[in-house]
């Protein structure tokens, strides 16, 4: 017998459960801050400047993370005007980033609604990213100013630069990973909260959106959720790069 997430799973069974857990993650945000780059750093190693703002894409992966499989799903959200369709997220993930960027006071301020909006929700884990780093000599947003807000909010707090580290950048998913699992308070798996109580919330149940799994980081597949809001309004040429990866 062996133990594996927590259930007892015979050795030698034709039908054991070799399926890795789940994790979902959301990165929440403005528009510019990099949420896409980090996206693709984390899937692929590679950096790439330019997409198109909007589009709302999934990314999935598996992962082994402390020594456990994990698939990892992650939404690069589109949102124009703050967190006002928030229920297609809230619902859906396991693990909140929300992303500013160091050199822009306006997408500081910007990340402080979707805070507010897990905190009314009671949505955790949430790690609070400072994004850019490579552009420090432009910094607007202090340290110290992320360190206050990710505090107000019971958040982690983390800066770095998605055009650089890779190591940094895998180090941030794979921690929202594990804070999830500790917030599970167990094994990893399906998106669990424990203090979420939709009855007393007054929060519907809503649909998780559709993701087909990508094929290796280094093949990965830009994955576009079909919705009205989140349609390209670019019309200009593109040069595709990575099939999916597109430079505008």
């Amino acid at each position: 017998m062996s133990m594996m997430f927590g259930k007892v799973k015979t050795c030698n069974s034709a039908a054991a459960d070799t399926r890795p857990a789940e994790c979902n993650l959301v990165l929440l945000g403005g528009m510019g801050c990099g949420k896409s780059a980090l996206a693709v750093k984390f899937l692929t190693k590679r950096f790439i400047s330019e997409y198109d703002p909007y589009l709302e894409d999934i990314y999935s992966s598996v992962e082994t993370v402390d020594q456990q499989s994990v698939t990892v799903r992650v939404m690069d959200t589109c949102d124009q005007e703050g967190p006002v369709n928030s229920e297609r997220y809230l619902s859906w993930a396991s693990a909140f980033l929300v992303v500013y960027s160091v050199d822009s006071m306006q997408s500081f301020a910007g990340c402080q609604p979707y805070l507010q909006t897990l905190a009314l929700h009671n949505k955790t884990p949430i790690i609070l990213l400072g994004n850019k780093l490579d552009m420090d000599r432009y910094r607007q947003v202090t340290r110290s100013e992320g360190e206050g807000l990710a505090s107000l909010f019971h958040a982690t707090f983390f800066e770095l630069s998605a055009c650089q580290d890779f190591l940094s950048v895998q180090h941030v998913f794979y921690e929202a990973v594990r804070r999830v699992r500790g917030v599970r308070r167990g094994p990893l798996g399906p998106a669990v909260y424990l203090s979420e109580d939709k009855a007393l919330l007054g929060i519907p149940s809503f649909p998780p959106p559709c993701c087909r799994e990508l094929p290796a980081p280094t093949t990965a597949r830009l994955l576009t959720v079909k919705s009205s809001r989140a349609q390209s309004r670019r019309r200009a040429a593109t040069l595709t790069l990575l099939k999916g990866f597109k430079i505008f």
